[in-house]
């Protein structure tokens, strides 16, 4: 089986996107945690909603972007010739 290294690039970038498609799990547990305890914090105290959604959002800001890192990291491999 001779493999020539336009098709071995190739390969190596599918597996390489695949991995790189891993970091979207984190951010996703990460925000579901943050907002289900900033729903209990809401149902706890009432009065300081706007609060803590605020600072729930930018922490779920900060925490998405490592899954969008991740994705053109993913995209890059997949669609950018590397030769």
């Amino acid at each position: 089986m001779n493999v020539d290294g336009q098709e071995f690039i190739s390969a190596m970038s599918a597996i390489g996107a695949g991995l790189a498609m891993i970091a979207g799990v984190g951010p996703g547990i990460g925000q579901g945690y943050a907002a289900g305890q900033a729903a209990a914090a809401v149902g706890r105290n009432p009065g300081a909603k706007s609060d803590i959604t605020s600072t729930m959002l930018l922490g779920q800001a900060v925490a998405e972007t490592t899954g969008l890192y991740g994705f053109a990291v993913a995209i890059i491999l997949m669609f950018v010739k590397p030769f």
